[in-house]
């Protein structure tokens, strides 16, 4: 039995180093795409974790005039809209133009965002960014190069509120990761 809790604590310890490795990330400047990962909506309205999303992914589309969004996420159990439709309004709001835009909305998990998005960027559309809450980042990259793209990672804040829970649960998601990848 304390043979697994070590491992346990082990692996615990190795999923939350990666996570603030990766939260440390600086994207790539000039990326041709921003994958706009989606988090959950309040009916129609961004919860605090997808709208801190929304908002540095503004800032870098700010300074980048060239790189095009991907919003990416489905709809959900409570929401009246889907999170893509509630990031595109989001990042419209601070003042992205709506031609720089791309919808994915079909997709309910981090896995299918990265399938489904990569599916709508050109040929020639070769360096992007991910963005999403720190903590996430580390597996979505994973998620990004096993869908053949060459990303970078933006990170967002995570809210205080959610921080130990997004942690743990995100812990669990790496190590299912690592199990579906060696079967």
């Amino acid at each position: 039995m304390m043979i697994i809790v070590v491992l346990l604590i082990i692996w615990f310890l190795y999923a939350e180093m990666k996570m603030i490795q990766f939260s440390r990330m600086k994207p790539t400047e000039e990326a041709d795409y921003l994958i706009l990962l989606g988090a959950k909506v309040n009916g129609s309205k961004p919860s605090l974790a997808l709208q801190y999303r929304i908002d540095k992914a503004a800032a870098y589309l700010g300074e980048n005039k060239r790189t095009i969004a991907v919003c990416s996420g489905g709809k959900g159990d409570g929401e009246n809209i889907s999170e893509a439709a509630a990031m595109k309004q989001g990042l419209m709001n601070l003042g992205i133009s709506e031609s720089r835009i791309i919808i994915e909305d079909k997709s309910r998990n981090t896995e299918e965002n990265m399938k489904f998005s990569s599916r709508l960027l050109s040929k020639d559309m070769k360096k992007g960014v991910v963005a999403t809450n720190d903590y996430h980042l580390f597996r979505s990259m994973k998620l990004a190069a096993d869908n053949g793209l060459t990303v970078s990672g933006l990170p967002a804040k995570t809210p205080g509120i959610i921080l130990i829970q997004a942690h743990l649960r995100e812990c669990l998601s790496i190590a299912k990761y690592y199990i579906m990848k060696a079967g």
